[in-house]
Parts: C-alpha cells; structure tokens; sequence
C-alpha cells in the first residue's frame, strides 16, 4: 500500500505519469480494492474519523485514464467512463431493478438496494438497507445497520481532496427526503425525522434540555431530531431560517428495531 500510494502522489503532481502503464495499473488496482472494501476513503480511528486523501486522488485520477465506452444491462444502455458494479450474488448483496452501483463503490454483505444508486468511493456497511430513490454520493461512508429512507441524499465530495465526505454511523434511521452533505457526520445510532437538512452550516440544536445546546456539522449519538427553524435578522427584516432540533435521545436497546420503533411513537417524529 506504501508503494501505490506513492505512485499516486506522484501521479497527482505529474499528470504526465499517467500514460505511463504502471500509473494506470497502479490507479486501477487501488479502485479494484476500494471496490472490495479492502481500502477506505475514510476510516474511524481512536481520535476520530481520518480521511485518506490519497484515495480520493486514485479516484479522480481514475476519470483521465478511462475511456467513454457503451454499457449495457438488458435492454437498457449507458455511456460512461466508469463500469457498473456487478456479481451481486457473489457478494450477498439484494439489488431491486433498478438500483445502480458504479464500480469502486464497497457494499458489503446483506445491503439491500431498492431503486438507488451509489457513486465510485462510496461504502456500504452491512445489512444497510437504500431505499428507493436514495442516493449516496462519492466517497459517502454509511454504517452497519443503517436505513436510508425514500428519496434521502447524502452528498458526495472528491474535491478538495481534504475534505471529509458524510458519514452515516451504524445503527442509524435517516427519514425520508433527507439531505445530508457538506462532510456532516452522523454519529451512531441517530434517528433523522423526514425532510431533515444538514450542511456544515446548519444549526443542530438541543431543545431537550432545560437550556439550548447548539451544534453543527454532527448529529449526537442516539439523537433523535426533527426540522426546524429559528428567526434572523436580516437588513430587510427578520426571517425564519431552517435549522434542525435534537428533541430526545434514543434509548439502549440490545434489539435496536424495537428500539427504533419505541423512539418514533415517543417522540411522534415522521419518517
């Protein structure tokens, strides 16, 4: 791993390297292993989330070396740089026609892919379940266990190189028509209510306790929050601004559905 990510550093700073035959090779080989889940955009470490940058620099080098070609899925034709993800059955993952995963993209065993799609980058933990129309941007880290309710959108990122892409911990319930991007991080075990959105600059804020508690850029883990809005003022007037609104807290549960069914009757929180 040394090696090829030296090869792509300097590929990074010499563009030339790339009609060179072991740049290619070099750049394939590490989308082959990000496409088994043998390498990861980012990963949780004892301090917290690291982001391999060098990673997200084989991916857009990968666009360069790539050819347009015509692919085909029954009656069905695509044009593109990047092939589809294949050999589902090989890898125990259930795709629902028609759900799109491009290669390069890790899903591992038990994902279930209702009419989705999932970008180059992107990993899929186990037993994740895509609902339909959901979509999960490049580079985007979903967890164990979690589900992503129709029409939800988690943004991608490639560039600049540095930045953190969404992650989505385990065990958590992303409500319908969600929009997570812009590198948030949702810790595990949280409950997004329907029609949540979060940007680096959306207020996240505890309304729980006896006193506001604001974040931004991270959802709490086990945290269970709703939209919401707080006024402004702007030079022509005050304006309602939407926010989000940590109203409670999940409770432990060894069987994290009856769990999750208990919090969304508690907190009446629409899915």
């Amino acid at each position: 791993m040394i090696n090829l990510k030296k090869q792509i550093e300097h590929a990074w700073d010499n563009r030339e390297l790339l009609k060179e035959t072991a740049t290619i090779q070099a750049i394939e080989k590490v989308i082959e292993h990000l496409d088994k889940g043998e390498l990861r955009i980012a990963e949780k470490k004892a301090k917290g989330w690291h982001v391999n940058d060098w990673l997200k620099k084989a991916v857009l080098l990968y666009f360069p070396i790539r050819q347009m070609e015509t692919m085909e899925a029954g009656p069905m034709e695509f044009y593109d740089k990047i092939p589809l993800k294949k050999n589902y059955k090989d890898i125990g993952v259930r795709v629902v026609p028609h759900a799109i995963a491009r290669h390069g993209a890790y899903l591992a065993k038990g994902v279930i892919l209702m009419p989705s799609y999932v970008n180059i980058g992107a990993y899929v933990d186990e037993g994740t379940m895509i609902d339909t129309w959901a979509t999960v941007g490049s580079c985007a880290q979903i967890g164990k266990h979690v589900h992503l309710s129709g029409g939800v959108g988690i943004g991608g990122v490639l560039e600049p190189v540095q930045a953190a892409p969404v992650i989505i911990e385990d065990n958590c319930f992303i409500g319908s028509r969600c929009i997570v991007v812009e590198g948030v991080l949702v810790e595990e075990g949280a409950v997004l209510g329907a029609n949540v959105v979060l940007t680096q600059s959306t207020r996240i804020i505890d309304v729980s306790g006896d006193m506001p508690v604001t974040f931004k850029g991270r959802v709490p883990a086990n945290s269970v929050v709703i939209p919401g809005s707080y006024t402004k003022k702007f030079p022509a007037g005050d304006y309602n601004v939407s926010c989000a609104l940590i109203i409670g807290k999940r409770k432990e549960s060894t069987d994290k559905k009856t769990s999750l069914n208990q919090t969304l009757r508690a907190f009446d929180v629409a899915v």
